[in-house]
């Protein structure tokens, strides 16, 4: 029996786990035991699992009953996910953006995020690890640490690969099986740098797609959560269920937002024949010989599936001399904004005090020191001053104006391709369009210089668009997903 539910349980997607719990063959509760069981088992060696949901064997026995009752919700109907430790959850669970100062603290209601999965029927299994404030906390942390969790690693290397940041635990887990998907979070690569490095698809939306509602804030301008899957289906199922309206989310009222209820109606085998890709050559300068081969056989698979490839475009901004203004000063207001009514468990309330308490646990708290923290707390919090005005000004023109919807509409494209989390993807952050990555091999070789960090490991094909352009986006990345088949499961690390 236990090897039965082995062979139905690994690698899963979600629609054939559903398949395999409407048919009797399987129940929530067997899903949530056996990632639980691997939970245990890996987590000790991965880090990728800050802690388990106390009531998800209880959950998925509610949702069991009620599929005998009335049937399942829909897609998600007990399937069991991780969140990223900064989504709030208004249960059992802790919301601590991985940092020792919060490890205590409970969310006093789910984030609009949340709310919306448990409402499609979707398990918590747990909260996963992270890069420490998402990565904000000092120029020398390394992706993937916690002061609350420790280093996660990649599955496919662990201690030997890069596993990609912040939302680290995420992509580490689902990539090991340890949950059938998970949800991250992502200012600028947060959700397709750990994607590409752990052999994943990872979607961040557009700003203003996905609610930010309870989930801790580095810049309202570039912040939004995203699904991180093994699927591109799976992407689609989760963007689905998580792209409600909310009037508490400023960015929802965009005249432009477009959101579906069903995404997965965009998926086409053949939505690369006539697909018009541009080439940013400028952003592929930097590629080591194994990295530029990926990214060829990348751009060969899409001209021979149909594509009409456009090589090379030049954007603007390419020369453009950008600064993390925008990101320094919303920082402040945006943690000051959360903690002031953060929930139970903290004492700390703001910025000021998130620095002096982690002064006071320096041997726990401070491995990598602090000073992005100090550096944000220097401004005045209220994004008052002329030079967060300016950068916000130019951060648009830039990424925009003269970035990606130049490129789009001067060369008549529907997406750009960039490689894994480069340089390029930064331009889509500071816009706040949409990106998605698809495995797209493997490199047994290479290390940024500069960086230190090895290149070897999962590499991701990445696909920007312009505002709510996700159903182009989807349509294309799988179509790509379905002619290469790169995603492979790493070897447990055991």
């Amino acid at each position: 029996m236990k090897e039965s539910i082995n062979q139905l349980l690994f690698e899963a997607d979600i629609q054939s786990l559903q398949s395999s719990m409407t048919s009797g063959l399987l129940t929530s509760v067997d899903c949530v035991r056996w990632y639980l069981e691997r939970i245990e088992r890996l987590n000790p060696i991965l880090k990728a699992v800050l802690e388990v949901n106390p009531d998800a064997i209880a959950d998925a026995e509610a949702l069991d009953a009620e599929r005998r009752e009335k049937g399942p919700r829909g897609l998600l109907h007990g399937i069991p996910i991780l969140l990223k430790d900064n989504i709030d959850t208004g249960d059992r669970m802790h919301t601590s953006a991985g940092s020792v100062a919060l490890a205590e603290h409970f969310a006093l209601r789910d984030s609009s995020v949340a709310a919306q999965l448990k409402a499609a029927g979707a398990v918590f299994l747990g909260k996963a690890n992270m890069t420490e404030w998402a990565n904000f906390m000092s120029s020398k942390m390394w992706s993937g640490y916690s002061s609350r969790g420790g280093q996660t690693l990649n599955p496919y290397g662990p201690g030997e690969l890069f596993v990609g940041g912040s939302s680290s635990g995420s992509g580490s887990a689902v990539a090991a099986n340890l949950c059938a998907a998970a949800i991250g979070t992502e200012t600028s690569g947060s959700i397709i740098s750990p994607s590409s490095q752990n052999g994943l698809v990872g979607m961040k939306p557009t700003i203003g797609l996905v609610s930010r509602t309870g989930i801790i804030p580095i810049s309202h301008s570039q912040d939004s959560a995203g699904p991180m899957t093994r699927t591109v289906r799976d992407a689609a199922i989760l963007l689905s269920a998580i792209s409600n309206t909310d009037p508490e989310d400023a960015a929802m009222q965009d005249s432009r937002r477009q959101a579906y209820t069903d995404y997965t109606c965009f998926l086409d085998e053949k939505g690369l024949q006539g697909a018009r890709i541009g080439i940013p050559r400028h952003y592929y300068q930097g590629l080591d010989e194994a990295r530029a081969k990926i990214i060829e056989r990348a751009i060969s698979l899409c001209k021979e599936q149909g594509a009409i490839i456009v090589d090379p475009v030049a954007l603007p901004c390419e020369s453009a001399k950008w600064n993390w203004d925008v990101m320094r000063f919303e920082f402040k207001k945006g943690l000051n904004d959360y903690l002031s009514k953060a929930g139970q468990g903290t004492s700390v309330r703001n910025l000021d005090e998130l620095i002096a308490y982690n002064e006071t646990m320096r041997d726990v708290a401070l491995k990598y020191g602090q000073d992005v923290l100090i550096w944000s707390n220097e401004t005045s919090g209220t994004l008052s001053e002329p030079e967060y005005l300016e950068s916000v000004r130019l951060n648009r023109e830039f990424s925009q104006n003269q970035g990606i919807d130049h490129a789009i509409r001067e060369y008549g494209l529907d997406v750009l391709l960039f490689l894994g989390n480069e340089e390029g993807l930064d331009v889509s952050a500071r816009a706040g369009y949409p990106v998605i990555t698809v495995p797209g091999g493997y490199t047994d070789s290479g290390v940024i210089a500069d960086e230190g960090y090895p290149t070897k490991g999962p590499q991701g094909i990445t696909f920007v668009g312009t505002a709510y352009s996700e159903p182009v986006l989807l349509r294309i990345a799988y179509a790509y997903e379905q002619a290469s088949k790169y995603r492979f499961a790493p070897p447990d690390p055991i």
